[in-house]
């Protein structure tokens, strides 16, 4: 199964020279999203994992299947003002302002390696970030693994320069 073939690509989406990747019509189709759950599965076999990380929100539809089927608690790194209780916080850079993700301090344990799952990787600003707050809460990352690559952005490129394990499932252009 070519997974490309379940990506639209919607032009000037959210603004205007961007072509946005839309994977709605691959988690749409029951036998595409098997298909990527089964593969994320696979590909994460290559990392030593104690848990399974996700970037909001998109990133949640992958991780939440894969945590279930690898039987590995799941975390969730969410954007500011989204989580009840003590937290870590990281600031970073979009192409488009400043952003911040945060996550509960009793999510991860000295030493725990997670793995963190989103559904496409563009720059990487936010997976830096989201590394940067799994070390600030003493856990080690085990790496990354998208679903979509748009390579010629720089993002994964620019984690693996950093020392990180990148996957990604497919890649596509960016704008």
């Amino acid at each position: 199964m070519n997974l490309k073939d379940y990506i639209r690509s919607i032009k000037d989406y959210p603004k205007k020279g961007i072509l946005f990747r839309d994977i709605t019509t691959l988690i749409k189709s029951e036998n595409a999203f098997e298909e990527t759950i089964n593969q994320i599965v696979s590909r994460s076999k290559e990392f030593k994992v104690d848990k399974i990380a996700a970037i909001e929100s998109r990133g949640f539809v992958f991780a939440s299947a894969v945590s279930y089927l690898l039987k590995k608690p799941f975390i969730m790194l969410r954007k500011k003002n989204k989580l009840p209780a003590e937290l870590h916080s990281v600031d970073f850079q979009l192409e488009y302002g400043t952003a911040t993700i945060e996550v509960h301090k009793d999510s991860i344990s000295e030493n725990d390696s997670v793995l963190i799952i989103d559904d496409l990787i563009a720059t990487g600003g936010t997976a830096e970030a989201a590394a940067k707050l799994i070390n600030i809460s003493k856990g080690k990352v085990a790496g990354f693994i998208f679903v979509i690559n748009l390579f010629d952005l720089g993002g994964s490129d620019n984690l693996k320069k950093l020392g990180y394990k990148v996957e990604n499932l497919m890649d596509f252009p960016g704008h």
